[in-house]
């Protein structure tokens, strides 16, 4: 039996990303999107808008549908819930969700 072992990278300080906002970051060469809710939750999923190609989901607009905290894409806005990268309006669209620590002042990001 094989397991996936995380490996963790320091992306950023956590002063880097605004309350609100989000950064990109290449770690193991995927665009990963690293996003900070209120003071200390943060939230990291892929940055490739599956729609587009383009990596750009670091730049949506952050909001709520329901329950659900979403990004909306900029460029098509379809909406990427944070917690399950799923796409509301095409799942078939949906990306992978990274884990994130915080450590000290610093964001890692966690890829297997």
């Amino acid at each position: 039996m094989t397991t996936n072992k995380l490996h963790w990278t320091a992306v950023c300080k956590t002063a880097d990303i605004l309350p609100g906002t989000g950064v990109c970051a290449l770690v193991d060469d995927r665009h990963i999107a690293i996003f900070r809710l209120g003071a200390a939750s943060y939230h990291a999923i892929d940055n490739i808008d599956p729609r587009s190609g383009a990596s750009v989901l670091s730049r949506g607009l952050l909001g709520n549908l329901g329950e659900r905290i979403v990004v909306a894409s900029p460029l098509y806005k379809n909406h990427f819930d944070l917690s399950t990268g799923e796409c509301l309006e095409t799942p078939e669209h949906s990306v992978r969700t990274y884990s994130v620590q915080i450590r000290d002042e610093d964001v890692f990001v966690a890829v297997s």
